[in-house]
């Protein structure tokens, strides 16, 4: 006969394992969300594939398979996603994204080929507004139009000649105006070039054309264009363009953001408190040696700092050249198609010098616009020269586009620990004139991605919207074809550059993450990671390439929350 005390304690135990054992939870953490049936592609060597993860809070905490994963269910409080088998990968980390509020009445013209077009859609939208008010637009880019040249104020003079009209090219490095702005800004054919700059001109006539480049767009008197808003239109316009930035950049799989310069820390953290933040941000200086605007930024990076998950201090940013487009990046020898100029550099040389010297002892990350090789060239110079000087503290300064170099120095970047800030879409829209302008010979070091990678260099990938589209599946698809968005049949340009999806994936996630010091928590789908991370309608490691920007995200996880779901 068994003691009526144990009988009690065989019960008890029983009762126990009914409620605990049998839902196979045991001492489990109960999760907030879980994702199954998946093919996770965690981007972590260590565990490079699974099947389920489970999410706590803002934090992954486990992946692996369901078996493994289901314990931490709680059928009243966990939400469950089957993911029917399709792929689920870190969310994307744009390193370099001049993200704001969309302009509602924003011309688009990206991918014009008939310069006529700029005429109608600014006819159009001087019928919508008031005499006087200031029409924006641009993303046009020259050498897609059908006769491959500059347009010119003639275009839009005759339909604009009541309202200002500020017209930028793609890269954002030189913009077309009308008659009314030259006036205005009192620009005419006797203004001299400023330094770093040029007014276009008719070889004729010597007036201006209204192209102005690079530094030459400062001379704009915006004060005397600018419309005027009521400060409740202006708060009204402004709250409806970031949520439609937002809704963008949740729909197209975006979780973290790294502003090149600029952005304000203050209003998203306004967004954060009203959880209407739905991605991470790394705001940012611009290079400078002047003592007061760097206490400044010291100040925000403290306010701000790296430990943060959302809102973050990040690098400052400077320019040394101007873009390929323009003709206005910084080379050894001229261009083929304008050999009077080899492009225009922001500042001199010792001025660079002298500025990464303060900046790098002061303990700031730097990254520099370098697009032509000599441009580049001065950048890791600059920076060399910063090492042997401050000595070497993990500042992981960057170049940003780092698109065109010289042979010998693809090696420098990984010697110097210098990170390259690419975006793989550039590659595929410059192309097209990329030999015109400089030539096969020096095209061949043009957007390397795979020989940086052969040297150990880190690259973080991004898409510099808005000269390009936030979307990273055209990044993607860049990366690992290089042919035009359109489709080629041959093997790509400059195939030896491709590299992989894998590869890609990676150096969009991780690669970014290590760009702004979060590869300990962020860019792969790990336990104790950021649990940020997408849902493609697609497997990208399975597809034709003809198929990869007509990839969707089903759902984008920032934080452990859905943003979006399609």
């Amino acid at each position: 006969m068994i003691p009526s005390n144990t009988v009690s304690t065989m019960y008890l135990l029983l009762v126990f394992f009914i409620i605990n054992g049998c839902s196979g939870r045991r001492d489990a953490e109960t999760a907030d969300l879980v994702i199954h049936n998946a093919k996770i592609f965690t981007v972590n060597d260590e565990n490079p594939q699974a099947t389920a993860v489970a999410i706590k809070g803002e934090m992954i905490i486990a992946v692996g398979d369901y078996k493994m994963i289901r314990k931490y269910i709680d059928k009243g409080k966990t939400k469950v996603i089957d993911a029917g088998g399709k792929l689920v990968i870190p969310g994307f980390n744009d390193a370099h994204a001049h993200f704001g509020p969309v302009n509602i009445d924003y011309i688009e013209l990206r991918y014009t080929t008939n310069p006529a077009i700029l005429t109608e859609k600014v006819k159009e939208k001087v019928a919508e507004v008031v005499p006087g008010q200031l029409i924006r637009g641009g993303h046009w880019e020259h050498e897609m139009f059908i006769d491959k040249k500059w347009p010119a104020k003639e275009l839009i003079d005759p339909v604009s000649p009541d309202n200002p009209v500020l017209l930028h090219r793609a890269d954002g490095h030189s913009v077309l105006v009308n008659s009314y702005v030259l006036k205005a800004s009192g620009i005419t054919k006797d203004t001299p070039d400023p330094y770093g700059g040029e007014i276009q001109r008719d070889p004729e006539t010597g007036e201006p054309t209204g192209i102005l480049k690079e530094t030459a767009q400062n001379l704009i008197k915006t004060g005397a264009i600018e419309t005027v808003y009521s400060e409740e239109e202006k708060n009204m316009r402004r709250e409806k363009g970031w949520n439609a930035a937002f809704d963008m950049a949740a729909r197209d799989g975006v979780t973290s953001i790294q502003m090149p310069g600029g952005g304000d820390a203050e209003y998203m953290l306004q967004r954060k408190k009203a959880g209407k933040l739905t991605l991470r941000i790394d705001v940012a200086g611009y290079f400078t040696d002047d003592m007061k605007k760097l206490h400044m930024y010291d100040s925000l990076r403290k306010e701000y700092p790296r430990e943060n998950r959302w809102i973050r201090f990040g690098y400052i940013k400077g320019f040394i050249d101007g873009t390929l487009g323009s003709a206005t990046a910084l080379f050894f020898e001229p261009f083929e198609d304008e050999p009077e100029t080899s492009g225009l550099p922001q500042m001199p040389y010792d001025e660079l010098e002298r500025k990464v010297l303060l900046c790098d002892s002061m303990g700031f990350q730097i990254g520099i616009h370098a697009i032509g090789s000599k441009g580049n060239n001065w950048v890791l110079n600059a920076y060399e020269n910063a090492l042997k000087v401050n000595g070497r503290n993990n500042s992981r300064h960057r170049i940003e586009h780092a698109q065109i170099l010289i042979e010998k120095d693809i090696p420098r970047f990984a010697e110097l620990g210098v990170i390259a800030s690419m975006q793989p879409t550039h590659c595929i829209t410059d192309k097209r004139f990329c030999e015109k302008r400089i030539g096969r010979e020096r095209s061949k070091f043009a957007y390397p991605w795979k020989s940086l990678l052969n040297e150990g260099t880190k690259i973080a990938f991004g898409t510099d919207y808005s000269v390009e589209l936030l979307n990273p599946m055209e990044g993607l698809y860049a990366a690992v074809t290089r042919k035009d968005r359109m489709g080629e049949e041959d093997g790509g340009w400059f195939p030896k550059e491709k590299i992989s999806m894998e590869e890609a994936i990676r150096l969009y996630t991780l690669g970014s993450a290590y760009a702004q010091f979060m590869e300990d928590r962020k860019g792969m789908i790990k336990e104790g990671y950021l649990a940020d991370m997408v849902i493609l309608d697609r497997d990208l490691f399975n597809i034709h390439e003809d198929e990869i920007m007509k990839t969707r995200v089903d759902y984008t996880i920032v934080g452990g929350k859905i943003v979006f779901e399609r």
